[in-house]
């Protein structure tokens, strides 16, 4: 059996060096938002002529239609282009398609979307609502479920603790996402809120697993072994599911990755790294903490 406990204070400074890793990243170069968040057009074309790089369509755009910072990703397995560009009118939509035909002969369009800044700020605001509210209620579900559980922790901590734990899980694919913005262009859109609200539900998920499995041996070895004891012997009864469960998991999202659409790559990596980080925190952070928010209350 491993004395995961004993070593507590080593896992939580490896997860204290992620999180303020992720937040120099965060408050250092901030978030690239896209279209979803800003405003712009999302347009998917397909050429006939099939020897167009991403680059030189992302030239074309730059160079001879005077658009600022356009983004172009190749999709790979419809053998097209995803471009993003600011708001476009249909007049501009159809004077960009002109001249796309002119300089690489035919285009079929195979999407074409535009968002007006205003749309794209009330869906930023309630993106952030709704990851709020999920947090919130998160943390009022657990502490109501474990109110029959008050000693030698009260039934809050345990829903202040999987607050804390969510918070570890969504702050380090942030952090990634903010370098890789700054890095390599990566920009924030919706399936980056929904990403996250996918990696709160696996994370509480094994949250509570371990959480629930220290309430029923508190309830049965009560008065027999220590706090410390009980709780690491529960995280080892609960180890090897969440690991086996996490890893069917990120087998799927690992061949995702690797085959999938380009579109869908971020939002894929997003929820790899959550997974593997929420594994981690709910056997190496949410256990740990709770033992030494015990030992602080019983000192205090």
């Amino acid at each position: 059996m491993l004395n995961i406990i004993s070593k507590k204070y080593l896992f939580l400074s490896f997860s204290g060096i992620l999180i303020l890793t992720s937040l120099v990243g965060i408050l250092l170069f901030g978030f690239k938002l896209a279209i979803d968040f800003t405003g712009g057009t999302a347009w998917q074309i397909k050429l006939e002529n099939k020897d167009v790089s991403a680059s030189q369509l992302k030239d074309f755009f730059a160079s001879q239609l005077k658009v600022e910072n356009p983004l172009v990703l190749e999709e790979i397995s419809s053998r097209s282009f995803i471009v993003r560009l600011p708001h476009l009118s249909e007049q501009q939509h159809q004077e960009y398609l002109s001249a796309l035909t002119e300089k690489f002969g035919k285009v079929e369009e195979l999407r074409f979307g535009s968002i007006g800044p205003v749309i794209g700020k009330q869906l930023r605001e309630k993106s952030i609502i709704a990851t709020l509210l999920v947090l919130l209620g998160i943390s009022l579900y657990i502490a109501f479920s474990f109110r029959q559980v008050s000693f030698p922790v009260r039934s809050w901590k345990y829903g202040v603790i999987t607050l804390v734990t969510l918070f570890h899980d969504v702050l380090i694919p942030s952090g990634v996402v903010a370098y890789l913005g700054h890095f390599k262009g990566v920009e924030l859109d919706v399936n980056f809120v929904i990403a996250l609200l996918v990696i709160m539900g696996f994370s509480v998920h094994d949250t509570i697993v371990v959480f629930d499995r220290i309430r029923e041996n508190l309830l049965l070895k009560k008065g027999t072994k220590a706090f410390d004891e009980i709780v690491n012997d529960s995280v080892n009864q609960t180890l090897a599911r969440s690991i086996n469960t996490s890893l069917t998991l990120i087998l799927v999202l690992v061949a995702m990755l690797l085959a999938g659409p380009a579109s869908l790559k971020l939002f894929v990596l997003i929820i790899l790294i959550g997974t593997v980080v929420g594994t981690y925190s709910s056997i190496f952070v949410a256990s740990p903490l709770l033992t030494i928010w015990q030992r602080f209350g019983k000192n205090k």
